[in-house]
């Protein structure tokens, strides 16, 4: 059986799924809405609501375990509440305590970096804010695991709340030129 692979710049304000189980809140915009899958399709990993970028899909279980492994790199832009410092931006790489599944979990060593002016990212559908509430940082950040909103919890455990998370790349796949909302069918994922 031949497999089908897609890339996608999941846009805010979607669920990265196919069907809504929520019993509360069922008029979201889901995966289904951007193009037309076949059945079968599965999202590798997540990026929940209020993020955004680089979401790819597969029809082939192998290879989503394998790119949600510890093996592949997941970079992330990530703009923050207030002007971040050396001492902070170390403490991320070093690995922070968050909460997983009500236990306290501490996260694994990683790749953070001040990027020196805001990424050229299309806008977002919805505001983040003005400068009129302070100032912001974007920085990078690299992890290879995966925790539920683990790069959120992170940066809130550092005293940064993230205001903006875009994921921008996954191994060797990236955003780049593509739009919010853009679905790209792929012979094969070149991690």
């Amino acid at each position: 059986m031949s497999h089908q692979h897609f890339k996608i710049f999941k846009p805010y304000g979607y669920l990265s799924q196919f069907a809504n189980n929520q019993t509360r809140r069922k008029n979201k915009k889901l995966l289904g809405e951007l193009a037309s899958f076949p059945e079968g399709t599965m999202a590798i990993g997540r990026l929940d609501e209020a993020s955004e970028g680089l979401l790819l899909l597969t029809t082939d279980g192998r290879e989503s375990e394998y790119i949600r492994s510890k093996k592949v790199e997941k970079e992330y832009f990530v703009q923050v509440d207030g002007i971040i410092d050396f001492q902070t931006l170390q403490q991320l790489r070093d690995g922070v305590e968050i909460t997983v599944n009500k236990s306290k979990y501490i996260t694994l060593p990683c790749q953070a970096s001040l990027l020196e002016r805001p990424p050229e990212l299309p806008d977002r559908s919805r505001k983040v804010r003005d400068d009129r509430h302070g100032p912001t940082s974007w920085i990078s950040i690299t992890i290879r695991e995966g925790k539920y909103r683990q790069v959120r919890k992170m940066t809130a455990a550092v005293g940064y709340p993230t205001l903006r998370l875009v994921r921008v790349r996954i191994g060797k796949m990236n955003i780049s030129g593509m739009m919010p909302g853009d679905v790209i069918s792929l012979e094969k994922f070149e991690i």
